[in-house]
């Protein structure tokens, strides 16, 4: 999760706006609501400004386990109704993600998922099904994840391919393992570390790695109270490699091989400085959080055309390798 934050979170597409509004009232903290708007900062015939908003009421103010929501859009899915419960004494939770008004109804999943799962420290199992899919489309998905210490395995299986129970079951498409090394908590307030690799459907072999700093620095902040002397800095790189091990002659070879790395650094509260580098192009963001009553965060993200960069280069140092030829000495 954390690395999927570094590499998407305050990175938006270019010539694009997300705008997020989150009201909590103070009479009751079980409940919030969140409105979201997104689209192109100039009409674009193709696409259309996405609005959506959720209502959101959990149990309990510090177990977000257990909660009911519904979300509202103006594209597919129409009206959404999503709801967990879990026992966290007997580790047993359920789920359910139900479309409740669709414009299309196309697929399977269309009509609803279900979900079952228990959950201790050191293991996790559960499945998925689809209430009006055939009998012989079950389970839509189902997972086994254990961990030993600082290790952890796991191995996933998504019938999509194949038309028979046995068949599905024998295909190596239908099953995903990972495996992963990971240090120190959970919790951004502490160094951690972790490395993994997954080969998803046989067909995909995933290598990363993920590593959170936290540096404390002895500085004088002027914004805050004359007892605070230090200031506490994150720091956050990650790495991905993904490799498709399928055949050149069923697969696309411009897409064989791809990368991308990460880096963040949280100089303090308010300041957040993001980059990400890829096999095409790179993504430099500038994050700004006011801790106020009430708070906002802006962001502004610039991407930058790799190729086209390299290309302009390239024009340059033949010009000059051409000029240079005729005029060594006005070149120098």
């Amino acid at each position: 999760l954390a690395l999927r934050c570094l590499f998407e979170d305050y990175f938006d597409l270019p010539r694009h706006f997300s705008t997020r509004i989150l009201l909590k009232p103070l009479d009751d903290p079980h409940v919030d609501l969140i409105a979201t708007v997104s689209g192109p900062l100039v009409h674009v015939p193709e696409e259309n400004v996405v609005a959506k908003a959720q209502f959101r009421w959990q149990s309990d103010v510090h177990d977000p386990h257990t909660f009911i929501d519904l979300k509202v859009a103006n594209a597919d899915p129409v009206l959404l109704l999503r709801s967990c419960a879990y026992y966290s004494k007997y580790g047993l939770g359920a789920f359910s993600i139900i479309p409740l008004i669709l414009k299309a109804r196309t697929s399977t999943t269309d009509h609803g998922v279900l979900g079952l799962r228990y959950g201790s420290e050191n293991l996790s199992i559960g499945t998925t099904v689809t209430p009006c899919c055939k009998p012989d489309q079950y389970p839509r998905s189902a997972w086994l994840v254990s961990k030993m210490g600082r290790l952890t395995a796991g191995v996933q299986y998504e019938p999509q391919y194949g038309n028979k129970d046995d068949r599905k079951l024998r295909n190596r498409k239908n099953w995903s393992f990972a495996i992963g090394y990971g240090l120190g908590s959970g919790s951004p307030l502490s160094p951690s570390f972790n490395f993994g690799l997954e080969l998803a459907h046989s067909s995909q072999f995933i290598a990363s790695f993920y590593q959170h700093f936290v540096v404390q620095r002895k500085v004088q902040n002027p914004f805050e109270e004359n007892g605070i002397i230090g200031i506490t800095n994150y720091l956050d790189f990650g790495f991905e490699l993904r490799t498709r091990l399928e055949d050149g002659e069923t697969s696309n070879t411009s897409q064989d091989s791809t990368f991308q790395v990460a880096a963040s650094w949280q100089a303090n509260k308010n300041f957040l400085l993001k980059g990400k580098v890829g096999p095409v192009s790179s993504t430099l963001s500038l994050a700004f959080k006011s801790w106020w009553k009430p708070s906002f965060t802006f962001s502004l993200s610039e991407i930058i055309q790799l190729a086209a960069l390299v290309l302009d280069l390239a024009f340059v140092s033949k010009t000059l390798g051409k000029r240079a030829m005729k005029e060594p000495t006005q070149i120098l």
